[in-house]
């Protein structure tokens, strides 16, 4: 059996320039279970899904105990590697996020997802604070003895349309992406980034692995290991496309028994 060292040191291997690592988001043991049975070769939850599983809002809504609770039951269902959206670290101040990381790593994580969105969904953190963020959360990994995969999420994209994705938003992730290296990053993450131009020409810019969350029909997974990806993954998109299906069936049962 591995050791949570060992898990976390193979989940690093497993983000390759060029060949993906691809995770389809859970929220839960079961659907661990679910994913774990297709092949996958790691765990990943998605904060959204989570807290919806649970009947509460994104944004930290959800009382971190459960967060841990739910990683609980999870990372003890499954052998593979986890990694965890913590969304910001449910704490503003980076001394709240060292020790929230050391809580998600005693309950079994590898990984985490930390986003340098502001509490409430409006701004950034500016790039010198969250890099303090980052840099504690590193702190806790060396505390721990774990070489814990922080996966820094940047939502310069997300909190733009689409559409007016523009050169100067790929420079300042490139910026981030300096000053999150330095920080103990081990990975870039840019949900919300479709133009596959800029896609590719951060891949090659940045010195940390690039995650991209699959939005739409393209870039498809095979289009994005073109562009230089490291990782991808499909953050609420498993859920919402489960509970579809969920309602859609209730709805036929329904019809059939009335």
């Amino acid at each position: 059996m591995q050791t949570l060292k060992e898990k976390a040191e193979l989940f690093h291997q497993l983000h390759v320039k060029g060949n993906p690592l691809v995770l389809v988001n859970v929220w839960d043991a079961g659907s661990t279970l679910a994913i774990e049975s297709t092949g996958a070769k790691a765990i990943a939850t998605g904060s959204w899904s989570v807290a919806a599983a649970h009947g509460e809002q994104d944004g930290e809504e959800m009382p971190f105990p459960w967060v841990l609770a739910n990683l609980a039951r999870i990372t003890s269902s499954t052998k593979l590697p986890v990694t965890i959206d913590i969304e910001g670290g449910h704490g503003r101040f980076a001394s709240e996020v060292k020790e929230n990381v050391l809580r998600v790593i005693e309950h079994g994580a590898i990984g985490i997802n930390i986003e340098d969105q502001l509490p409430g969904g409006t701004g950034l953190y500016s790039v010198e604070e969250h890099g303090l963020r980052l840099q504690a959360a590193r702190e806790a990994a060396e505390l721990a003895d774990i070489p814990l995969f922080i996966n820094a999420r940047t939502d310069i994209f997300l909190q733009t349309a689409p559409d007016q994705h523009a050169q100067s938003h790929l420079e300042e992730a490139i910026v981030r992406s300096q000053v999150y290296a330095e920080a103990g990053a081990s990975g870039l993450f840019v949900p919300g980034l479709q133009n596959q131009q800029l896609i590719q020409e951060l891949c090659e810019r940045s010195t940390l692995p690039v995650n991209v969350m699959v939005t739409s029909d393209e870039p498809t997974p095979k289009q994005l290991a073109k562009l230089g990806v490291s990782r991808v993954s499909y953050g609420p998109y498993p859920y919402q496309q489960a509970m579809e299906y969920l309602k859609e069936l209730g709805r036929s049962i329904l019809l059939e028994t009335s």
